[in-house]
């Protein structure tokens, strides 16, 4: 079950990957830190923001973001600079790609890398767009 996190935890998270999250992520992993999201043709699990203001929400959060892309990077063909946000549960990664002007910004636009061709497409324009899935 989701929760909401501390904007410092995010912080943290952009610190350790070196980049800096859309607001409309920010606005929705502070409110609900995980859950899942439905895009065409999927449903995806975000992965939360590391917690550790309590054992129960270090627990939660262990699958996070930081881990989860650092785990995505070593597969052939993800997008080198991305960051991966959530998953299927099928192999492909709900990912945000850093602007072309600033690499330490990541752009609003959300995409799913699919893990066995290695092709990315937009799935939203903005983060926000994106709707809370049916529980």
């Amino acid at each position: 079950m989701p929760f909401p996190v501390d904007i410092k935890y995010v912080k943290e998270t952009e610190r350790r990957l070196g980049v800096r999250f859309p607001p409309s992520y920010v606005t929705r992993i502070v409110k609900s830190n995980g859950g899942e999201v439905q895009t065409p043709p999927d449903s995806w699990i975000l992965y939360p923001i590391f917690d550790t203001s309590d054992k129960t929400r270090l627990k939660r959060t262990c699958n996070d973001v930081t881990r989860e892309t650092k785990s995505a990077k070593e597969w052939p063909g993800f997008p080198p600079l991305a960051i991966a946000i959530g998953s299927n549960g099928c192999g492909d990664q709900l990912i945000l790609i850093p602007q072309s002007d600033d690499p330490t910004l990541l752009a609003h636009e959300v995409y799913w890398w699919d893990h066995e061709t290695g092709l990315t497409y937009k799935v939203a324009d903005d983060f926000g767009e994106l709707c809370d899935a049916p529980a």
